[in-house]
Formats: C-alpha cells, structure tokens, sequence
C-alpha cells in the first residue's frame, strides 16, 4: 500500500505574488504539476494535496478524479501539514511525502526513497549542495542518521554541514501517524517541523536511512522568483542536452524553451530563442529558424519555418506537410493543414484551413475556414470573409486557381478548378472552373477634380 501527501499549501511570501506559490509556472506547467505528474508515475493508492493558502484556487488548478485534498488553515509547519493528511490515509504499507514546491524530482529518485523504507524504516532523501543555506542539515553518527536540524535552530557547527534534508521522506505508515501526533512546536519558530520525526523514530529504535538524490537539480525548491528562473534554466539546459545527444543540432543550447513535449527526428535544425509548447512533433530534417513559437503541431520532414512564425494549435493541432516553407512573420492558428510543398509567407494568417500539395500565399493574406486545392496561388492582400457576424462559413477553391490580389471572398463560396479571380475583385457567387470572373466597379476619371485644401488657422 503506497499513499502519497504532496505539501502545497504555502503562500510563498519571498515570490512577491499575489499568485500561490504552487501554481507558479516551470517550463510551461505549474510546479505543483510536475511533482503530481511524478506522483502518478509511481502508481500510489492514494494521493493527497495538503493545501492551505488560496486553497480553492490550487485545487481547481490541479484537480483530477484520482487525488484527494485537505485544508491545513492556519499553517503551523510542515509536521503540521501532514498530521491534518494522516486520517485520510490508507493503512498499511508506506507514505511518501513530497514538496509541491520541489518540481524536478524524478520518479526513480522517489521510487528509490520508498525502496530504503521498505515499510519499516524511515528513509530521508537527502543531498550535498556546495552551498546548503536554507536547508535542514543532516546529522549523522556514521551511516545512522541522528537528526535534522532546521536552520534557524542549528549551531555554527551544525550549519556547516553540507548533506541536507530536502524535505522528502517514506515512512511506514502506522508509526508515521504515531510520531506525528507526538510532535510539539518548542522551536523558535513556534512550529511543529516534519523533521522531528526522526528523534521519534529514534526512541521507537526503528532504523532512519538516507536515500541520496541523484542530482542537486531535482531536489531544488523554489522560494523567489530569482531561484525560480535559475531552476528553468537547469530545466531547459537537461532538456537541450539531451535533445543534442539524440542529434539535434542548437545553434545555441542556452536559447531554448522547451514547455511541453518535443519529439525530434534525425536532422532536425533549431535556431535560437525558439519556444515550444503543448505537443510538437519535428520530422527528419525539418529547420526552425530564429524567434520561431510553436504549440501543439507536427512539422513533417524537410519544412522550414523561417524566423518569426507564431502557430498555435490549440486543442485542435497544426499539420505542416512535407517540404512545406511557413514564414517569416506568419501566423498558423488551430486547424490549419497545410499539404506537402505548401508556401506560407510573410504576414499570412491560416486558420481553421486546408491548403492542398504545392498552393501558395506568399505574402499579406487571410486564410479561414478555407480549402484549397493543389497549386492555388493566393495574392498579396486577398481575405476569406468567413465570419457573418454570428457564424463561420466555408470557402472552397479548386486547384490550380489564381486568386489575384486585394480580393475579397465572401463565404459560403466555391471557386473552380483552374478559375481565376481578378485583383480587386469582391466575389459572392460561384466563379465557375477555367474562367477569368471579375467583380469590381466600373473605373471613372473625374475631370477637373481638386484636392481639398487644408485651411490655414489664423
């Protein structure tokens, strides 16, 4: 039997924020989900969420059919917390406890702690950190853990002691609940701390292990927006290594955002200060130039999407086709499908639309609720007016079309094969495949006509 109690309920008073602690965001998700998305990972019976400051707000944030929630108000310290978590808890087995402000352990890592619990011992992960201020120091007799000493309580000797608490223990179950009800707050914070637990589990002689995280990174909390930024930036340079030693190649590893997922294949170029998010797929040899930021699409193999481009998916995705050139400065919008060999220039906007293998619209255009077929060339300046002002309405151009530039289409409307469309034309009916259709006044010359003049102000 496993139960999880992730502690969440700080305000974070250092973060300056009028947003709880918990909720504050590394790599696109909050620091509360990283630690629950881990928590699942390993397969607990029970999951509890101790929250306490704007609790609502957390629990609606994060809330899942599978987690739990108890309110600790006020706050009186850690030992505190997970006492008011102790009667939801399942009996039997062990209870892991983690930090909601800890984002970056690892599920290996936790998977080890809960091993040297092994259900009758108390496990403490502990780590060496070059600089430990902050942190609960470890105090040892050989290998046997004596006790953890909070900062603010330690002696000098004590806080030069480099192996530290991180905040995150197993525990047997049944006595966790014992020693939790035998904490005081005779400390000078006035406190009931998590960490007295081990003299409990001392005079209990139930053996106290330490459990050694495998990096610093994953065990660092985030108390100021300063440490926050420093952990997505360790966050960020793990992720770009590792993509590097799959065979991507980064212009610059420190210019990388990764807020999400990122699958590459092999040959996949990535130029600086490019941000991904949501679920983004790179085929073999796609290019992503400079300041480029994508969320929720596929790029197939061979695109390029030059400097600048903006596509988010949404809930719906993007589909970028093999060989396909999008940008600089275009915007793709959720549903936009564009075929193999398709080009995408500068300020275009593709929304909710289909362009078939080879169709084109280079520059200065609109594209919603649109399909197009193979080979359409669509000019400077031309627009889908889908929108009615109360519904969406599709247009259909047939392949190899020519829409001329400055054009206004008018959905509901179809446009044949091989039509096209004079410039400056406001189309509202069929144009029929194969013809020039023109939909445009008459040009007139005024003669003798004059400017009007400015007044000169007396």
């Amino acid at each position: 039997m496993l139960n999880i109690v992730i502690m969440a309920a700080g305000k974070g008073t250092r973060m300056k924020s009028e947003l709880p602690k918990a909720l504050h965001r590394l790599a696109g998700r909050s620091l509360l989900q990283h630690v629950l998305d881990t928590a699942a990972a390993l397969g607990a019976d029970r999951i509890i969420v101790v929250t306490g400051h704007s609790a609502e707000a957390v629990e609606s944030a994060v809330a899942a059919p599978h987690l739990e929630f108890v309110r600790q108000m006020p706050q009186l310290g850690t030992g505190h917390a997970v006492r008011v978590a102790a009667p939801r808890l399942l009996d039997g087995g062990t209870t892991l406890i983690l930090n909601g402000d800890v984002p970056l352990i690892r599920a290996d890592t936790a998977r080890r702690l809960i091993d040297a619990s092994g259900g009758d011992r108390l496990a403490l992960l502990t780590v060496d950190l070059p600089d430990p201020t902050g942190y609960g120091r470890v105090v040892r007799d050989g290998d046997n853990v004596l006790a953890i000493v909070e900062e603010k309580d330690a002696t000098a000797a004590q806080r030069a002691i480099r192996e530290v608490y991180t905040g995150m223990m197993a525990a047997p179950t049944a006595a966790l609940r014992r020693w939790l009800g035998q904490l005081t707050n005779a400390n000078a914070q006035r406190e009931y701390y998590l960490t007295d637990v081990v003299a409990h589990a001392a005079a209990d002689r139930v053996p106290v292990v330490a459990a050694q995280a495998a990096s610093e990174t994953e065990v660092l909390g985030v108390n100021s927006p300063l440490q926050l930024a420093e952990l997505e930036r360790r966050y960020q340079r793990a992720r770009a290594d590792s993509l590097m030693e799959a065979g991507v190649r980064l212009a610059d590893p420190a210019r990388l955002d990764v807020r999400g997922e990122l699958m590459c294949g092999s040959d996949v170029e990535i130029d600086v200060n490019c941000v991904f998010e949501g679920r983004v797929e790179l085929g073999d040899g796609a290019r992503i130039s400079a300041n480029c930021v994508i969320r929720n699409a596929v790029i197939e193999a061979g695109a390029l999407i030059r400097p600048f481009t903006h596509m988010d998916g949404g809930d719906v995705g993007i589909r970028i086709g093999a060989g396909a050139e999008v940008g600089p400065f275009a915007r793709l919008r959720p549903g936009a499908r564009l075929g193999p060999e398709v080009h995408i220039g500068n300020f275009v906007e593709v929304k909710n639309s289909t362009l078939g293998r080879g169709a084109k619209a280079n520059h200065l255009a609109y594209l919603g609720d649109a399909t197009l077929g193979e080979r359409v060339n669509y000019g400077a300046g031309s627009i889908t007016a889908n929108y009615d002002g109360a519904n969406k309405h599709p247009t259909v151009i047939g392949a190899d079309a020519h829409i001329g530039s400055n054009c206004v289409l008018v959905a509901p409307v179809t446009i044949g094969e091989g039509a096209t469309i004079g410039g400056g034309s406001t189309i509202t009916r069929e144009a029929p495949a194969g013809q020039l259709t023109l939909a445009r006044a008459k040009q007139v010359s005024i003669a003798k006509w004059k400017r009007p003049v400015k007044v000169k102000q007396k």
